[in-house]
């Protein structure tokens, strides 16, 4: 009888363990597809796999076609497995404090900036190698400074 040895068992093991995990994720993915499939109703904010959003107008299960309204008066036709999931909105996203779009985010950091640039200038600390007193000018002597002549070295050409 040919013997076992521990390798043996650990690659068992491992396999047990796979298939385990593969029935499990399954099992969830199922779940998670069949409470989509209750939460797509029409009138409910959906998204597609593809990131187009809008609201389901109509669901035909013969065909696999949703419609979707994506702007007022536009509505397109999409595969019904294309619906990733429902959007719905918390309360916490309503009154959060996170901008809505780029230039409300621009503002905030247009304002924050000028803020700070507000502060800056107020502030009566003063900087690294600033002078605290205030120094008085002194009257600047006005008379005239003679000019001061270089002497040059006369060139070779001229002591030839």
């Amino acid at each position: 009888m040919p013997e076992i040895d521990i390798f043996q068992y650990v690659i068992f093991a491992v396999l047990a363990v796979l298939i385990f995990l593969m029935f499990r994720n399954s099992r969830k993915n199922k779940a998670r597809q069949e409470e989509l499939k209750k939460e797509i109703v029409p009138g409910a904010e959906v998204m597609t796999n593809f990131g187009l959003f809008g609201t389901l107008v109509s669901v035909d299960e013969l065909s696999n076609v949703a419609e979707l309204e994506v702007s007022p008066g536009n509505i397109v036709r999409v595969h019904r497995q294309t619906i990733a999931k429902v959007v719905t909105s918390t309360e916490g996203d309503v009154n959060s404090d996170e901008p809505r779009s780029v230039e409300e985010a621009m503002e905030r950091a247009n304002a924050e900036y000028e803020a700070k640039q507000a502060a800056e200038l107020a502030a009566t600390e003063p900087e690294f190698g600033e002078r605290v007193e205030t120094v008085e000018p002194t009257e600047v002597d006005t008379t005239e400074v003679p000019e001061k002549k270089t002497a040059r070295r006369p060139s070779k050409k001229a002591s030839e």
